[in-house]
């Protein structure tokens, strides 16, 4: 079986072309690219772990500040990807770079929550990172990073309805690829955006399987709570772990 990691990373490249045009109006002042800048990890990621045989892809919505936006990595906490996943490479600059969100690469001194805790829980239940991508994935619904003027982070459901529109019409584009290349059984959302989003792929893919798990972010009460154990609860409930 062919590996479906070409595919991939072509159509990584294809989505980077497609939301270079798109134009993004206050409050959001700083859009990152980090397909554009940390393209180098990033299809680091798409070749050694994009694998013929995942069963399970997991959604996120897009970067957070100190995880994919730093290391191209979906939910990139920094540890976890140089340690756990043996990725780290020289990542460039945004242009524009928001004067308080510097991307500094695999040298960014913060930590990604929400990557902590998803890759942490990943890294428990399997040994080896080989192990984990032998049945899974982990992918990002978009890639851009929207800042307002202040430094806070923008949701992408948070931006007007005609930018909301051509943005989503790119990303659903690129679900749509990355799904026919890796052939999952099942898309887990990570919080209710992503499994939103994956819900529209029953269209396409009418045998899909669609579930959802509670979202890492630590602005979520219910995820400062045992998550992993919330999360390991949900799987074993789907008959996946």
């Amino acid at each position: 079986m062919s590996s479906p990691a070409p595919a991939l990373v072509k159509a990584a490249q294809e989505l980077s072309r497609k939301l270079a045009p798109l134009q993004f109006g206050e409050p959001v002042t700083h859009v990152y690219n980090p397909l554009e800048y940390a393209s180098v990890p990033h299809e680091q990621y798409l070749n050694r772990y994009g694998r013929a045989g995942q069963q399970i892809m997991f959604l996120g919505m897009n970067p957070g500040p100190y995880g994919m936006t730093q290391t191209g990595v979906p939910f990139g906490e920094i540890p976890a990807v140089r340690d756990w996943l043996g990725i780290s490479s020289p990542v460039g600059k945004p242009m524009p770079e928001h004067p308080k969100r510097p991307v500094v690469g695999f040298d960014c001194p913060q930590s990604e929550v929400s990557g902590r805790r998803l890759w942490g829980l990943f890294a428990a239940k399997f040994s080896t990172a080989d192990a984990f991508f032998d049945r899974h994935f982990v992918a990002n619904y978009c890639p851009l990073v929207f800042m307002e003027e202040g430094g806070k982070n923008r949701t992408p459901d948070k931006l007007p309805a005609p930018e909301m529109a051509a943005l989503y019409a790119a990303c659903d584009e690129h679900l749509r690829k990355v799904v026919a290349a890796l052939k999952p059984e099942w898309v887990i959302g990570v919080g209710g955006f992503a499994e939103g989003r994956a819900q529209l792929l029953k269209a396409d893919f009418p045998n899909l399987k669609i579930g959802r798990i509670l979202h890492p972010s630590p602005a979520s009460p219910a995820a400062n709570k045992d998550w992993a154990g919330n999360v390991t609860r949900t799987m074993e409930a789907l008959g996946l772990w």
